[in-house]
């Protein structure tokens, strides 16, 4: 095995050189080189040794309450004594009140020391944040300390079992009687819907308030306690927990709620505006997951090739990386790590900077789909550096992919994302989010006039979806090819500036023939893709 590094370094000067943290008004850079070199050390030493065990062993349904490994048990124990639960929390809530740039680095360190524990401990800022904008005084008042303290963790509850990402047809229900609101119904896919590493959890239920053709204007958000002011469980229960492909130590829980007492959240009827308030932080969080998983495959598979005797080189034997090919698979996975961190804290920065909301709304999907493509990608090249070692449970790179996999899926799968790109972001009736990303790629023109280009025949095209995965990429790489460029001009604060010079320079030379092919992609699959069965036009 190869021992868990995080890429302090790589973080830092992302943060200061890259995303322009400073820009921030309250950004100490001394402030965050110690909270992320001090995060990384905490993580190194006691989460992901707890890792390898927690895939392992995984997770326990028993005498109805979720058992999760020993060891991260253990962790989260030291995860709230040391208070790093209340990193990004208002500080009138006892939190210390971090942007969230810096605590995106403590995010995508920790899922690289641990996706599974992440999982379980990563909704409280999401949760923290809703409640601060949405809650009253006295929800604010009760609830924002108890998250700080580690005694609470929290979960989302959206889905349902004939409800995923068409949330019209959620049938959990909320009614009111004489002492307040009640939840009924079934969740599934729950993260965390029940574990031991917090004596208590608040759920953020996501349930129908209005009547059963509402749609999604009947629902409203909910705040649903474990336990009551006494500390007796309440009727929530977990019913099943899910076997997965991985992150075993994390439970997926199928919840129950039997009239659980609820605080409703916000206004009644405007619960998707609240609750996706949770979701677009969490999807930047699922961005940094698979930076995370990047960093650690291209990390795994460096290590592992420097030292692997195979062949010969100019006449004498070599290790792994003297051979093109892999140095080639090498460079692909830490570009996919370096490019998709630069854009993501890029986008923390603008979405603290609230400048630019346009550009958010559009650099979000666009950081969740590259980043998490890059995760598994990344996981999948390194295994093929490593042949059948890569196979092998031994260097746990076959882990990195298992839990790769599913940020492709969940906080909305990719390809919903390039849906939502390709039409209710780009056709807005003022143009906002489309404008303030050309004006994004401003700095490199022709990538500019290429992807405006392909904007207007989307916005002409009577079916702009069909070509909806090709214009994500085509988005993808104009956004990539920026920070690219600031990495580049920035390569010399690196703490291997060679490294990244090196990798920039290879991506500037490929920039204009994939921004091209997706460019020509877009153009064929409005003009040539088949009508979908079932739809031909009839004679």
């Amino acid at each position: 095995m190869i021992p868990f590094a995080a890429p302090v370094d790589d973080i830092l000067f992302t943060l200061d050189h890259v995303a322009q943290a400073g820009r921030l008004p309250d950004w100490d850079a001394d402030l965050a080189r110690e909270v992320v070199t001090q995060f990384a050390r905490f993580a190194e030493g006691e989460v992901a040794p707890a890792d390898e065990a927690a895939d392992r062993d995984g997770c326990r349904l028993d005498d109805g309450r979720v058992q999760m490994p020993a060891g991260l048990v253990a962790a989260y124990r030291s995860f709230a004594e040391q208070g790093w639960q209340a990193l990004s929390l208002p500080e009138q809530a006892g939190g210390q009140g971090i942007s969230g740039a810096l605590a995106g680095a403590t995010t995508e360190i920790l899922a690289g020391a641990s996706h599974a524990f992440q999982m379980v401990v990563g909704l409280v800022p999401g949760a923290a944040r809703t409640i601060a904008l949405f809650g009253s005084d006295k929800q604010k008042d009760r609830w924002l300390p108890r998250l700080a303290s580690g005694d609470w963790l929290a979960t989302m509850a959206l889905t349902e079992p004939g409800a995923g990402s068409d949330l019209s047809g959620l049938r959990t229900r909320a009614s009111r009687d004489a002492g307040g609101w009640r939840i009924e119904g079934e969740k599934i896919f729950i993260s965390g819907g029940d574990q031991d590493l917090s004596p208590r959890i608040l759920h953020l239920v996501l349930a129908r308030s209005g009547d059963a053709a509402s749609g999604v204007k009947g629902l409203s958000l909910f705040l649903v306690p474990s336990h009551d002011e006494d500390g007796q469980p309440l009727p929530v229960s977990v019913t099943r927990i899910e076997e997965k492909m991985g992150l075993h130590g994390s439970p997926t829980c199928q919840m129950l709620f039997d009239a659980a007492p609820a605080e409703l959240l916000g206004t009644e009827g405007a619960g998707l505006k609240a609750m996706f308030t949770m979701m677009n932080h969490a999807r930047l969080d699922v961005a940094l997951q698979g930076v995370a998983h990047a960093a650690r495959a291209a990390q795994i598979a460096r290590a592992y090739a420097a030292t692997r005797r195979q062949g010969r080189a100019a006449g004498a034997p070599a290790t792994l990386d003297a051979h093109a090919d892999v140095r080639r698979m090498l460079d692909e996975a830490e570009t996919l790590a370096i490019g998709g961190r630069a854009l993501t804290y890029r986008t923390l920065v603008e979405l603290e900077l609230n400048q630019h909301p346009g550009l958010v709304d559009i650099l979000t999907p666009v950081c969740k789909f590259a980043c998490t493509e890059g995760g598994v990608a990344a996981a999948n090249l390194a295994i093929q550096v490593m042949g059948g070692y890569g196979y092998l449970r031994e260097y746990r790179v076959e882990q990195v992919l298992r839990d790769a996999r599913i940020t492709t899926i969940y906080e909305g799968a990719n390809g919903i994302h390039a849906v939502a790109l390709a039409t209710r972001l780009l056709q807005q009736a003022d143009g906002a989010a489309a404008r303030a990303f050309a004006e994004f790629l401003d700095p490199l023109p022709e990538t500019r006039a290429i992807w405006e280009a392909a904007r207007k025949r989307m916005l002409a095209a009577p079916d702009p979806a069909v070509a909806a995965h090709a214009f994500m990429l085509l988005t993808i790489e104009a956004a990539m090819a920026v920070v690219w460029q600031r990495l580049a001009g920035a390569a010399r604060q690196a703490s291997d500036p060679d490294r990244i010079a090196r990798l920039a320079n290879w991506e500037a030379a490929l920039h204009p023939i994939r921004l091209r092919h997706h460019a020509d992609l877009v153009a064929l699959a409005l003009t040539a893709r088949p009508s979908p069965i079932g739809h031909e036009k009839q004679n």
